[in-house]
């Protein structure tokens, strides 16, 4: 009876310590940026993220992604003009329990809407942020690791 009781404390001193261990590992976040209009650079990103996510998944861990477009990458956000528009939502759908956000930037937007004469839609999946490029910084001064594929 004494050693059921002592191999009980030994594995809930474990699990306790494991528990404390993931508690105070570091968080994961990656920015990820896409400033291209190109689909086989956004694939790229997207491969990326998707990457991410599974290889700190099969480590039992989990990262937040912050993808950000703008410029000419602001395409790949557009409901009308984005070449993966099925892909973001199926690796916005399956990110969890993972996160991954894709942030369009409104500057640019807001030009395109300018040139372009005609109201922008962004995808659902997506939200505006007010500049694209001061996201990125704000990201890396908050500890975000920054990726441009």
């Amino acid at each position: 009876m004494r050693y059921a009781y002592s191999a009980i404390a030994a594995v809930f001193m474990s699990i306790v310590a494991s528990s404390s261990f993931a508690a105070d590992a570091k968080p994961h976040r990656v920015a990820i940026q896409v400033n291209q209009n190109d689909p086989a650079l956004m694939n790229l990103a997207l491969n990326n993220a998707t990457n991410i996510m599974e290889d700190y998944k099969a480590k039992g861990e989990t990262v937040e992604i912050e993808l950000v477009a703008y410029g000419p990458g602001l395409n790949m956000l557009r409901d009308d003009t984005s070449p993966v528009k099925d892909r973001l939502k199926q690796i916005k759908d399956a990110s969890f329990p993972s996160k991954i956000t894709y942030a369009a930037c409104n500057n640019t937007k807001q030009g395109m809407e300018k040139r372009e004469g005609k109201t922008i839609t962004i995808v659902p999946e997506a939200e505006l942020v007010p500049s694209g490029a001061v996201t990125l910084i704000e990201l890396q001064e908050k500890g975000w690791s920054y990726l441009k594929p």
